[in-house]
């Protein structure tokens, strides 16, 4: 019974995100739309629905990261500094929307903030979005994040965030721990 709603939950989620983007295409931009879709996001995620890695990695890049591009980050943080799982969980992964969109400073902001999580899913998701900031913004912002804190790091975030660098840098890495 529980992969049946974890199905319906990931076809609701697909389906916001779907909604959100076609709401906000510059040609329809809809941002009573986008916003009405952003706040139901953050109410199934305080309900406790958005409760797994799959769902959270397929809507908070968009119904969180895009639409606060803008906006006022702070509920960022305040996810990032939830005892649930999951919150920490989409505040990180949802920086992605943020990155793609070519600003670093949350992520990074969140990873140092994040640097003891004592949860794996979430030492995955903060090498995860640390290897985006240094692919697809500044290889030099990864490597300066990673100079400051690769020795506390645990060796999972470490070794998804050095996951593109050269054999010589991540064994270098890899040794200040």
């Amino acid at each position: 019974m529980s992969a049946v709603l974890h199905e319906h939950r990931m076809t609701g989620l697909l389906i916001l995100v779907a909604q959100f983007k076609r709401a906000s295409k510059p040609a329809s931009r809809g941002d009573a739309a986008c916003t009405r879709l952003a706040e139901a996001y953050l109410r199934a995620l305080g309900r406790g629905r958005v409760n797994n890695w799959d769902l959270v990695d397929c809507s908070a890049p968009t119904l969180l990261g895009e639409y606060r591009f803008d906006l006022s980050r702070d509920v960022f943080t305040e996810l990032a500094q939830s005892d649930i799982l999951w919150e920490r969980r989409v505040a990180m992964v949802g920086t992605l929307g943020l990155i793609m969109r070519g600003d670093a400073s949350t992520t990074l902001e969140l990873a140092a903030l994040l640097l003891n999580d004592k949860q794996p899913l979430m030492h995955k998701a903060v090498g995860w979005m640390l290897r985006e900031v240094g692919k697809r913004i500044d290889r030099n912002l990864l490597l300066a994040f990673l100079d400051q804190h690769a020795a506390q790091m645990p060796r999972t975030a470490l070794s998804y965030a050095t996951e593109h660098l050269s054999p010589e840098q991540r064994a270098g890495y890899r040794a200040a721990r």
